[in-house]
Parts: C-alpha cells; sequence; structure tokens
C-alpha cells in the first residue's frame, strides 16, 4: 500500500459509512448499466434482423463490452467515479492526486465483476481491512474514500 494513502485512524471522515455507500452506489450503476445494456441490446437485436440473424452473434461481446465500457468511461473520467460513485460522494483513488493509470481503469472493473460472480465471498473482505478496501483495491491498489472529505484533505497536505 502506498504510504500516501489516507488512513482510518487519521481522516476517519473519509471511511464514514463507505462499504454501505458502496453498496448504494453499485445498485444504482446496475440500474445505469442494464438500461445501458437493453439499449445495446434492442440495437443488436435490429441489426440481426437486418443481416438475417447475423447481427445476433455479436450478443454475447456486445453486453459484456456495454458494462465494461461504462466502467472505462466513468472511472478513467476526471471524476474518477461511476454516476452510481458521485451520487454517493465516493471516488476511487491510486495516490493522492494521481490520476488513475490506464490499467487501473480497465483492471479495476474487470476483477471487481470476477470477484462477484466467481468469488464473491471474498467481497467481505472490506469489513476486515483498515481502510475498507474490496479484494479487486487491494489487488489493484486503490482505495474508495468520499470525495467531499477527500479534497479537503488532500489540500491540508498539500
Amino acid at each position: 500500500m502506498a504510504n500516501d494513502l489516507p488512513d482510518p485512524g487519521t481522516a476517519p471522515e473519509l471511511f464514514e459509512n463507505i462499504l454501505v455507500r458502496r453498496v448504494l452506489a453499485y445498485f444504482v450503476d446496475l440500474i445505469i448499466i442494464s438500461v445501458v445494456s437493453s439499449a445495446a441490446l434492442l440495437v443488436t437485436l435490429f441489426v440481426g434482423l437486418l443481416t438475417l440473424g447475423l447481427g445476433w452473434l455479436t450478443i454475447p461481446i456486445i453486453l459484456p463490452f456495454s458494462i465494461f465500457l461504462y466502467y472505462t468511461a466513468t472511472l478513467g473520467s476526471h471524476r474518477r467515479a461511476t454516476i452510481g460513485m458521485q451520487i454517493f460522494d465516493i471516488v476511487l483513488t491510486p495516490t493522492a492526486g494521481a490520476p488513475l493509470d490506464g490499467w487501473k481503469v480497465l483492471v479495476h472493473p474487470f476483477v471487481f465483476w470476477v470477484t462477484i460472480w466467481i468469488f464473491w465471498p471474498l467481497l467481505f473482505t472490506g469489513l476486515f481491512t483498515r481502510r475498507r478496501q474490496l479484494l479487486h483495491d487491494l489487488l489493484t491498489n486503490t482505495l474508495m474514500v468520499r470525495r467531499a472529505p477527500m479534497e479537503r484533505h488532500w489540500a491540508e497536505r498539500s
């Protein structure tokens, strides 16, 4: 873990209800992803009709791609948060003031979905880590904190 990441002992406001906020943000993102995926599926179904069924072969590619695109577009933005995360005032951060690297934006959501669907009991790691990090946070060396207190925290450290 990087030394410049905040500590719950010295900045508890950064971690206030972070696991609850993450769960709620996930459900908001799940609704958005469902809408985006449904729209992509409708377009694919229409294209499939025009191509006499050939376009339907892309369905197994289009749906995961739309989920992946949502996460990379939102986490890779300057806000470093999905829409659900923005609503619940949380942000993904690797280090103080540093942008997310390209590989972290790509790997973080992928590892997240793998842990949900295959290793879902490992999601409980957040209950036992000091910074409330989940498995995919630990693997990508990232941290989820509240945005508003984080901005004050980084400003004080500058």
